[in-house]
């Protein structure tokens, strides 16, 4: 039987997983299984403020929501990156199926099993690593994933990106009707009225309490996830993402223009951050065979 850790636990569990807020945070707890291998099992309610049932399916972003915040833990709490460091993350999938997500009455304990490989160190601390996953729900297999992170200290990201913790936020536009984008609610839509078929500009408020839970200098990665989604389902009503890879090319900044633009390929629907003219995220989103 694995033994979770319990000197993580309440608002230090939040701090490490990066979510202030209780109420997005979806981690309980940590277990080390090895050197490089560590569980940890995750709840996730049957009511989420943001990460709501989707097309009739429990919503797929929460697979990558848990993996983040898995990570975030697994590096401050298991392999002592301090709290302060800044993470990114460079690349994120995940593989699950439209009948591993059929919601029910009652909220989800999931377990996921962490792997990291190709573990780099700067000095002493934390350069960069990809990191496995497999999320497990009443012991099935709910999804496979993977990600490449990398890992900076609070001084070097202060040197790097101090001066844009003060850039204002280019006012929002409009937003697309709800329903559109798979929404109930105008406030989680994050596309603005199309400037061509499949353009959209990137829609960001900045006091919205889950894609801006914490201070931010730059667009929340949860965020870009969000807009393909979005994106997807503008394209192809009704869309479900039961498979996603995503590459995060550069910050995304917060007070410049930001263009999504989505086509669809054979694989499902392709989706591109645009800023200054270059691309500054990628997603293609698949749907159920």
């Amino acid at each position: 039987m694995v033994q979770f850790s319990s000197r993580v636990a309440g608002e230090e569990l939040g701090r490490m997983a990066h979510r202030p807020d209780a109420r997005d945070l979806f981690p309980t707890g940590v277990a080390r299984l090895g050197d490089t291998r560590f569980c940890v099992p995750a709840h996730w309610p049957r009511d989420h403020r943001f990460f709501a049932p989707v097309a009739g399916h429990q919503d797929p972003l929460l697979i990558a929501e848990t993996m983040r915040q898995a990570t975030m833990l697994v590096c401050h709490a298991e392999l002592g990156v301090p709290l302060g460091d800044a993470f990114v993350m460079w690349e994120l999938r995940y593989t699950t199926a439209a009948g591993h997500l059929v919601p029910a009455d009652e909220p989800w304990d999931v377990l996921v099993e962490v792997r990291c490989s190709d573990v780099r160190r700067r000095g002493s601390g934390l350069g960069s690593m990809r990191v496995d996953f497999v999320l497990r729900r009443d012991g099935a297999v709910l999804a496979v994933c993977g990600s490449r992170i990398s890992c900076t200290s609070a001084a070097a990201y202060q040197r790097l990106r101090g001066h844009r913790s003060t850039a204002a936020p280019v006012p929002p536009p409009p937003a697309l009707a709800p329903g559109t984008v798979g929404r109930t609610a105008e406030r989680d839509v994050v596309l603005g009225p199309p400037v061509a078929p499949g353009r959209w500009p990137l829609r960001l408020d900045t006091g919205h309490p889950t894609l801006f839970g914490r201070p931010n200098d730059h667009v929340p990665g949860i965020l870009l996830l969000e807009a393909a989604r979005q994106a997807a389902h503008a394209t192809v009503p009704g869309f479900l993402p039961v498979t996603l890879r995503s590459d995060f090319l550069r910050y995304v900044e917060l007070d410049r223009p930001c263009r999504i633009e989505a086509t669809t390929t054979p694989e499902g629907v392709l989706v591109r951050a645009v800023q200054d003219g270059e691309p500054v995220f990628t997603c293609t989103l698949g749907g159920p065979a």
